[in-house]
Protein backbone atom coordinates (compact mmCIF):
# COMPACT_ATOMS: atom_id res chain seq x y z
CA UNK A 1 0.00 0.00 0.00
CA UNK A 2 2.59 2.13 0.82
CA UNK A 3 4.35 2.32 -2.72
CA UNK A 4 0.90 2.78 -4.56
CA UNK A 5 0.51 5.97 -2.14
CA UNK A 6 3.89 7.13 -3.48
CA UNK A 7 2.98 6.64 -7.14
CA UNK A 8 -0.36 8.30 -6.78
CA UNK A 9 1.55 11.23 -4.90
CA UNK A 10 4.32 11.13 -7.42
CA UNK A 11 1.70 10.72 -9.97
CA UNK A 12 -0.40 13.85 -8.92
CA UNK A 13 2.96 16.16 -8.17
CA UNK A 14 3.77 15.22 -11.73
CA UNK A 15 0.15 16.79 -12.58
CA UNK A 16 0.17 19.77 -10.82
CA UNK A 17 3.45 20.77 -11.97
CA UNK A 18 2.70 20.15 -15.50
CA UNK A 19 -0.68 22.23 -15.05
CA UNK A 20 1.18 25.27 -13.87
CA UNK A 21 4.07 24.88 -16.53
CA UNK A 22 1.15 25.36 -18.93
CA UNK A 23 -0.51 27.87 -17.16
CA UNK A 24 2.73 30.08 -16.25
CA UNK A 25 2.74 33.42 -17.75
CA UNK A 26 6.09 33.18 -18.61
CA UNK A 27 5.45 30.46 -21.08
CA UNK A 28 2.83 32.60 -22.93
CA UNK A 29 3.48 35.47 -24.81
CA UNK A 30 2.97 39.05 -24.37
CA UNK A 31 -0.36 40.01 -25.87
CA UNK A 32 -0.73 43.34 -27.48
CA UNK A 33 -3.06 44.19 -25.11
CA UNK A 34 -1.25 43.27 -22.21
CA UNK A 35 1.83 45.56 -23.81
CA UNK A 36 -1.07 48.70 -24.18
CA UNK A 37 -2.17 47.94 -20.68
CA UNK A 38 1.58 48.68 -19.10
CA UNK A 39 1.71 51.59 -20.99
CA UNK A 40 -0.88 52.97 -20.09
CA UNK A 41 -0.52 52.44 -16.28
CA UNK A 42 3.20 53.74 -16.98
CA UNK A 43 2.20 56.74 -18.95
CA UNK A 44 -0.53 58.70 -16.74
CA UNK A 45 -0.11 62.14 -15.34
CA UNK A 46 0.12 60.95 -11.75
CA UNK A 47 3.34 60.35 -9.43
CA UNK A 48 3.06 56.58 -9.19
CA UNK A 49 2.81 56.25 -12.84
CA UNK A 50 5.79 58.43 -13.14
CA UNK A 51 7.08 56.01 -10.45
CA UNK A 52 6.26 53.24 -11.68
CA UNK A 53 7.91 53.65 -14.95
CA UNK A 54 10.94 54.92 -13.40
CA UNK A 55 11.34 51.82 -11.61
CA UNK A 56 10.43 49.65 -14.18
CA UNK A 57 13.42 51.76 -16.52
CA UNK A 58 15.64 50.65 -13.65
CA UNK A 59 15.11 47.09 -13.79
CA UNK A 60 14.37 46.37 -17.33
CA UNK A 61 14.58 42.39 -16.95
CA UNK A 62 11.53 41.34 -15.62
CA UNK A 63 9.62 43.56 -18.74
CA UNK A 64 12.02 42.43 -21.67
CA UNK A 65 9.07 40.51 -22.92
CA UNK A 66 7.45 43.15 -23.51
CA UNK A 67 9.60 44.51 -25.90
CA UNK A 68 9.17 48.09 -24.98
CA UNK A 69 11.42 50.98 -26.62
CA UNK A 70 13.57 52.62 -24.05
CA UNK A 71 15.74 54.48 -26.36
CA UNK A 72 15.77 58.49 -25.45
CA UNK A 73 17.27 61.40 -26.93
CA UNK A 74 16.10 63.36 -23.61
CA UNK A 75 14.61 66.81 -24.30
CA UNK A 76 15.48 66.51 -28.58
CA UNK A 77 17.68 69.83 -29.40
CA UNK A 78 16.52 71.79 -26.31
CA UNK A 79 18.25 71.77 -23.17
CA UNK A 80 17.89 68.94 -21.20
CA UNK A 81 18.45 71.10 -17.58
CA UNK A 82 17.84 73.96 -18.89
CA UNK A 83 18.87 76.51 -16.15
CA UNK A 84 19.97 73.94 -13.57
CA UNK A 85 16.01 72.17 -13.73
CA UNK A 86 16.32 69.00 -14.31
CA UNK A 87 14.18 68.08 -16.68
CA UNK A 88 16.09 65.18 -18.53
CA UNK A 89 13.88 62.20 -16.85
CA UNK A 90 10.41 63.93 -17.38
CA UNK A 91 12.01 64.04 -21.09
CA UNK A 92 13.16 60.23 -21.14
CA UNK A 93 9.18 59.20 -19.83
CA UNK A 94 7.80 61.42 -22.67
CA UNK A 95 9.64 59.92 -25.59
CA UNK A 96 9.41 56.19 -24.08
CA UNK A 97 5.39 57.18 -24.45
CA UNK A 98 6.04 59.02 -28.01
CA UNK A 99 8.05 55.99 -29.08
CA UNK A 100 6.08 52.62 -27.87
CA UNK A 101 2.61 53.87 -28.66
CA UNK A 102 3.78 54.83 -32.21
CA UNK A 103 4.90 51.58 -32.78
CA UNK A 104 1.60 50.09 -31.15
CA UNK A 105 -0.30 52.21 -33.87
CA UNK A 106 -2.24 54.15 -30.55
CA UNK A 107 -0.16 57.18 -30.59
CA UNK A 108 -3.06 59.17 -31.84
CA UNK A 109 -5.44 58.39 -28.85
CA UNK A 110 -2.82 58.74 -26.76
CA UNK A 111 -0.54 62.01 -27.54
CA UNK A 112 -2.41 64.83 -25.63
CA UNK A 113 -2.50 62.46 -22.19
CA UNK A 114 1.51 61.74 -23.06
CA UNK A 115 1.67 65.11 -23.16
CA UNK A 116 -0.36 66.22 -19.94
CA UNK A 117 1.67 63.59 -18.33
CA UNK A 118 5.19 65.11 -19.41
CA UNK A 119 3.76 69.21 -17.84
CA UNK A 120 2.59 67.04 -14.75
CA UNK A 121 6.02 65.55 -14.43
CA UNK A 122 7.73 68.80 -15.01
CA UNK A 123 5.82 70.52 -12.43
CA UNK A 124 6.58 68.17 -9.88
CA UNK A 125 10.40 68.68 -10.74
CA UNK A 126 10.18 72.45 -10.29
CA UNK A 127 8.18 71.74 -7.03
CA UNK A 128 11.15 70.46 -5.82
CA UNK A 129 13.13 73.87 -6.38
CA UNK A 130 13.13 76.92 -3.90
CA UNK A 131 10.11 78.85 -4.04
CA UNK A 132 12.36 82.10 -4.82
CA UNK A 133 13.84 80.12 -8.39
CA UNK A 134 10.19 78.31 -8.57
CA UNK A 135 8.26 80.33 -10.99
CA UNK A 136 11.05 80.42 -13.69
CA UNK A 137 11.07 76.47 -13.49
CA UNK A 138 7.02 76.57 -13.98
CA UNK A 139 7.63 79.08 -16.98
CA UNK A 140 10.04 76.50 -18.62
CA UNK A 141 7.92 73.76 -17.94
CA UNK A 142 5.16 75.71 -19.60
CA UNK A 143 6.89 76.33 -22.43
CA UNK A 144 8.41 72.79 -22.64
CA UNK A 145 4.59 71.50 -22.67
CA UNK A 146 3.57 73.92 -25.59
CA UNK A 147 6.56 72.47 -27.45
CA UNK A 148 4.80 69.01 -27.60
CA UNK A 149 2.08 69.98 -27.35
CA UNK A 150 1.71 72.02 -30.47
CA UNK A 151 4.31 70.94 -32.11
CA UNK A 152 5.41 67.67 -31.00
CA UNK A 153 8.55 67.77 -29.82
CA UNK A 154 10.25 69.94 -27.16
CA UNK A 155 13.00 70.70 -30.06
CA UNK A 156 10.70 73.87 -30.97
CA UNK A 157 11.64 76.10 -27.66
CA UNK A 158 13.27 78.84 -28.53
CA UNK A 159 16.48 80.25 -26.83
CA UNK A 160 14.25 83.20 -26.22
CA UNK A 161 12.09 81.42 -24.18
CA UNK A 162 15.04 80.51 -22.13
CA UNK A 163 16.00 83.51 -21.65
CA UNK A 164 12.92 84.79 -20.30
CA UNK A 165 13.31 82.24 -17.83
CA UNK A 166 16.59 82.96 -17.24
CA UNK A 167 15.84 87.11 -16.74
CA UNK A 168 12.98 85.50 -14.08
CA UNK A 169 15.07 83.32 -12.36
CA UNK A 170 18.10 85.85 -11.95
CA UNK A 171 15.48 88.83 -11.11
CA UNK A 172 13.75 86.61 -8.25
CA UNK A 173 17.33 85.72 -6.88
CA UNK A 174 18.07 89.40 -6.84
CA UNK A 175 15.12 89.97 -4.89
CA UNK A 176 16.06 87.51 -2.23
Amino acid sequence: MPRRLATLLASGVFALLTALAVASPAAAAVTPAQKLSVLSSWTQTSASSYNAWNSARQNRAPWAEYNFDWSTDYCSSSPDNPLGFSFSLSCARHDFGYRNYKAMGQFSANKSRLDSAFYEDLKRVCATYNAIVRPACYSLAWTYYQAVSIFGSVAAVQQSDIDRAAKMKAEALARA
